[in-house]
């Protein structure tokens, strides 16, 4: 079983990311994405978003024309939006993001336990990337 790691440590080191940090990621795959077809340049995207346990997003924000609605498939999600204070979320129940929305929380609220959620953007489809990680401080 441990061998099955290896390479996905390689690979995390080749990559430039640290192997614990590497792990501690989010995995993000589109399910679905469509044009609608009754308005004019907007797509629906539909992504999964699976964190290991203790596992996290980067911050980050969204595009400018992207309305997002989450939820959670599995697990406990915490998640800060905004200026708002930052809430737990459980499986079964969901939230949603204006467009342009800063996340600066977005996380597996468990160290034990893998969590999952369901994201739908609706967005033009000029804006792309839809999330984009927050630039550290003092970089370009």
């Amino acid at each position: 079983m441990q061998t099955a790691f290896v390479p996905l440590i390689a690979a995390a080191i080749a990559l430039g990311a640290p192997p614990a940090i590497a792990q501690e990621q989010e995995q993000v795959k589109v399910a679905f994405e469509h044009a609608l077809p009754n308005v004019d340049g907007k797509r629906i995207v539909a992504v999964t978003v699976t964190y290991p346990p203790g596992g996290k997003s980067l911050a980050h924000h969204h595009a400018a024309s992207a309305f997002i609605y989450a939820y959670v498939l599995s697990g406990v999600i915490r998640s800060q939006v905004g200026d708002e204070p930052a809430k737990v979320y459980h499986q079964g129940e969901g939230f949603y993001e204006m467009p342009g929305s800063h996340h600066s929380i977005s996380e597996n609220a468990s160290a034990t336990e893998p969590a999952s959620l369901l994201a739908i953007f609706v967005a033009d489809f000029k804006d792309e990337p839809l999330t984009s990680p927050d630039r550290a401080p003092g970089s370009r």
